[in-house]
């Protein structure tokens, strides 16, 4: 049997490949945020923290350890069924484990986008200025 090396087999390649780095920052900053108390990443909009950071840290460090378990998840269980014939979770097919790690990336990035939008909520009206003169 050859290999079939084609479009198809690049994009899961990179889809498996690309779930480490993404499983490590992910669950790198759940630990900064729930265990270390580092606040500088929470509910970020465009650069700048909410005025408390420490009300938004809970739901952010969650949201970032749920989608670092996944990932591990599906690290751990794609080659462990392929090598061995073990199932840790739906890994049988391509279809499903891809569709976990899609949903999972897209998860994640609306989820740390709705926590940063409730975190910094739009002000109606024109700015104030602050009174130096």
């Amino acid at each position: 049997m050859t290999p079939v090396f084609d479009a198809s087999t690049v994009i899961t390649w990179l889809l498996f490949l690309a779930l480490f780095p993404l499983a490590f920052f992910w669950l790198r900053r759940a630990w900064r945020i729930l265990i270390r108390k580092n606040y500088a990443e929470v509910a970020l909009k465009r650069g700048l923290p909410p005025a408390d950071p420490a009300k938004y840290a809970l739901p952010a460090g969650l949201i970032n350890l749920l989608a670092g378990a996944i990932a591990t998840w599906m690290i751990i269980g794609i080659p462990l069924y392929l090598a061995t014939g073990i199932q840790l979770g739906p890994f049988t097919r391509y279809e499903n484990w891809s569709a976990i790690g899609g949903i999972t990336i897209w998860s994640k990035l609306l989820g740390d986008f709705l926590l940063s939008r409730y975190a910094h909520p739009f002000q109606f009206g024109k700015k104030k200025e602050s009174e130096s003169k």
